[in-house]
């Protein structure tokens, strides 16, 4: 057993079907050669030891720049005095996972019941097994929520290094709306591990928002986790900013089940330093003429390494569907690397599907020119690299959400030099 497992499996909690899970796990261990795991080794990981997260007091002034209404977790733990549910319509129910498991109602956590048995998604079988914490979000039919929501994420410094598991539940009912946006953020320097999942069910003509905004400590060591499911024209807008952590790694699985199901993913992934940022993309076209749109932004400076992943495969069956994948990526140093893997799968007639992916340098003649125009070279560079990722904030639907996006690209980008 590796220590990584070791150390995760002795805070365990849990009914015996939890058990069995977990010993799944520790009996398969870490996938070592698997195809979804080629690019990103955890060997260095499987031989660290993490212990539990305890409740750790935050300064307020860490989530000054995020509005109510909020629901806050530090270190895995649901944060009473920082969340504030204020503002929210009629319609919406918000309540940490914890509030939930010490009712009766089973079927209030029935997503739990969802079982992960490849041995290349050991996080999520983690999570599966350990999670008892998270956001629990439903809205009911018709309800327009125009507030965005913030789940928030602080990790901040404590004795040894530990691990938490955060399990969110979003559904939209039918012809609901709503804006969520996902924090993960440091409030001091650590090196935690956090694994979060979260599950979002988007019903027939209803409209989700999903922005996440990955910020957390450089040391720090993140796996994170969406599936989502689209019913009959349902809307999925979704935005990753994913700046921070040592080790990061993003998967979003999305499965449009319902005719005319519509999926807008963008992305930016930044790699500076020696950090290693991996997004992996699962699109499944199920149904007819369901529509996804992926444009992703990659960036690594420095001994930076990022790793990106578009799957998209269109079922038998998914006639009329429209797909196209765009990612394009900066090398902003002769020392860092990204991968990049497009990968398009057609089962059905009478599709429009393109997928393509770039690896390159800042353009020598816009820099020539903004240079002959009186701008200093690092100015310069820094103007291209910034409008290279705006495209992707452009399209967050919230004014002032758009503005957050920008202003932590902004801190980002700045440590690249750009």
């Amino acid at each position: 057993m590796s220590a990584l497992l070791d150390s995760l499996a002795a805070g365990f909690e849990g009914d015996a079907d939890r058990r069995a899970q977990l010993d799944a796990l520790l009996r398969d261990g870490l996938p070592q050669r698997a195809e979804a795991w080629k690019y990103t080794s955890l060997r260095a990981l499987e031989r660290r030891r993490f212990g539990a997260a305890h409740v750790v007091a935050v300064d307020p002034a860490h989530l000054a720049n995020i509005p109510a209404p909020r629901l806050v977790f530090v270190n895995g733990h649901f944060d009473a005095a920082l969340s504030d549910l204020s503002g929210l319509p009629a319609g919406v129910d918000v309540q940490p996972l914890s509030q939930l498991l010490r009712g009766n109602d089973a079927r209030a956590v029935n997503f739990l019941a969802r079982r992960y048995t490849r041995t290349d998604e050991p996080f999520a079988r983690l999570n599966a097994a350990l999670a008892r914490e998270g956001a629990v979000v439903r809205v009911e039919a018709g309800v327009d929520v125009q507030p965005p929501l913030h789940i928030v994420s602080v990790g901040a410094p404590q004795d040894g290094d530990a691990a938490w598991h955060l399990r969110h539940f979003v559904e939209l009912r039918a012809g609901a709306t709503l804006q969520l946006v996902e924090h993960e953020l440091a409030a001091g320097e650590h090196a935690h591990l956090g694994n979060v999942l979260l599950h979002a069910h988007v019903a027939k003509t209803a409209h989700l928002a999903h922005v996440r905004v990955q910020d957390a400590a450089p040391r720090a060591t993140l796996f994170a986790r969406t599936d989502a499911v689209l019913a009959r024209c349902a809307g999925y807008l979704r935005t990753d900013l994913e700046l921070g952590a040592a080790l990061a790694r993003n998967e979003l699985n999305v499965r449009l089940e319902g005719d005319g199901a519509r999926l807008h993913a963008d992305g930016v992934l930044l790699a500076d330093g020696r950090r290693h940022v991996d997004t992996r993309l699962g699109i499944d076209h199920i149904a007819r003429d369901t529509r996804c749109g992926l444009t992703w932004r990659g960036l690594a400076g420095q001994r930076g390494r990022a790793v990106f992943h578009g799957g998209i495969t269109i079922h038998p069956g998914a006639d009329g569907t429209e797909a196209a994948l765009s990612n394009k990526n900066l090398l902003l140093s002769a020392d860092a690397e990204i991968d990049t893997q497009p990968v398009l799968q057609i089962y059905a007639d009478e599709v429009k599907a393109a997928h393509g992916a770039t690896v390159g340098q800042l353009d020598p003649t816009a820099l020539f020119y903004l240079r002959s125009r009186g701008l200093p070279e690092p100015q310069a560079r820094a103007l291209l690299t910034g409008a290279f990722c705006r495209e992707v904030i452009g399209r967050v639907e919230h004014a002032a959400t758009r503005a957050l996006c920008d202003a932590a690209l902004e801190r980002a980008l700045a440590r690249l030099g750009a």
